[in-house]
């Protein structure tokens, strides 16, 4: 093994919010130019915020997903696009701690994450599958103890400033569009090859067009399991958990900028009740019960320890994806109310009211994983379930 970094100064929160403060300063010129949070990034490696979720025993935080779910609410409510980009990265740090851990070459490449605080991109997306990550068109190629794959995607975010790749493929040429393996592809060992470009209406930071993966590899950075055991157990929870928590954060900043306003008002007419403060109160609530919701799954995730077979039931399928509907619809109606609280000043987008970054941010948390797929996903499970 490696030596490890020692970890710095401070709690999570506390690292967690020094990088807020820079994702703040620079999240309006992020999204105005599509550009990377380049500057976010760089304090976040300098916080080893990248290394969060490495279990302690190869030198990281050994976040819980109550820890990153809170870290993703202050960073998205500072820069959306700043805390998806951590997001996506904890999640590949997810996967290979719970199911590449035993294999030493990938605990070995979680110490590099911390040594190094390496970004790791996830390529799951492909054309000719339609949108379902749990198909593959492209597959490994064996030879000897290594293997090579081209996988043409539709989207990888972040995947030009990415420093390694997980990657799904079949498990052969000759294997079922289903039969999917994860593979470690390290910085290096592939190229990338932009096939269109990024100009999106939010989580423009993100920088997610899509590339021609070509690359490979030795077979030992391949996981031991099948991907549907790894996608049931870590990738489908810890996903819709973390995006959940940078989504809350999303609104809960269009929240504080409404309540703010509705405070400035007050000010001005002092003994009086602005008439806003009604549906103020109202969004208010709301975002208390999704903070509450979001938290209350993540703690129970988390009190499965290592008993991940809960994970693979129907009802706990069921359970993650009706969470990740309800957050992804309730984040853009909360940052609707917030407008209508602040009315044109949040409209403008030189007031410090404004809201429409928050507004087009959060927009795309119904596409991810489209909640029309979940909910005919849903629809078949509940053929199947019977409710205890």
């Amino acid at each position: 093994m490696t030596a490890v970094a020692p970890p710095i100064p401070g709690t999570l929160p506390v690292r967690t919010a020094a990088v807020a403060a820079v994702a703040a300063r620079h999240a309006g010129a992020v999204d105005a130019a599509g550009a990377f949070p380049a500057a976010a990034m760089a304090a976040a490696r300098e916080q080893q915020l990248l290394s969060a979720a490495v279990p302690r025993a190869l030198g990281g935080d050994g976040a819980s997903l109550v820890e990153l779910v809170a870290m993703g609410q202050q960073l998205g409510a500072a820069c959306a696009s700043t805390a998806m980009v951590l997001a996506m990265h904890h999640i590949q740090v997810a996967l290979l701690a719970r199911h590449g851990m035993g294999v030493p070459a990938l605990e070995a490449h979680l110490e590099r994450v911390v040594t190094e605080q390496r970004l790791i991109a996830s390529v799951t997306s492909e054309v000719g599958v339609g949108g379902d990550t749990r198909s593959s068109v492209c597959a490994l190629e064996a030879a000897g103890d290594r293997f090579a794959v081209v996988k043409d995607a539709t989207t990888i975010s972040y995947g030009a400033q990415a420093d390694d790749l997980l990657l799904t493929a079949r498990r052969a040429p000759d294997a079922a569009s289903g039969d999917q393996v994860l593979v470690l592809l390290a910085g290096g060992d592939y190229t990338l090859e932009p096939r269109g470009g990024w100009d999106m209406l939010g989580m423009r930071g993100t920088c997610s067009p899509p590339f021609l993966v070509r690359g490979g590899g030795p077979l030992a950075h391949r996981f031991p399991c099948a991907y549907a055991e790894a996608s049931m157990e870590t990738m489908v929870p810890v996903s819709h958990l973390v995006w959940a928590g940078l989504w809350t954060g999303i609104a809960a900043d269009a929240v504080g900028r409404a309540a703010a306003f509705v405070r400035a008002a007050a000010r001005r007419a002092p003994g009086t009740v602005p008439p806003t403060a009604v549906r103020l109160a109202e969004a208010r609530a709301q975002l208390d019960a999704l903070r509450q919701l979001v938290h209350g799954v993540a703690a129970e995730v988390d009190a499965l320890g290592d008993d991940r077979a809960p994970l693979r039931t129907v009802a706990w399928a069921l359970r993650l994806n009706n969470l990740k509907i309800t957050a992804s619809e309730a984040v853009p109606r909360l940052v609707h109310q917030a407008l209508q609280v602040i009315g044109i000043a949040g409209y403008r987008n030189d007031s410090p009211y404004a809201v429409g970054r928050h507004y087009r941010d959060a927009l795309s948390a119904s596409l991810m994983v489209g909640n029309e797929r979940i909910l005919a996903r849903n629809a078949s499970l509940l053929l199947v379930h019977k409710d205890d």
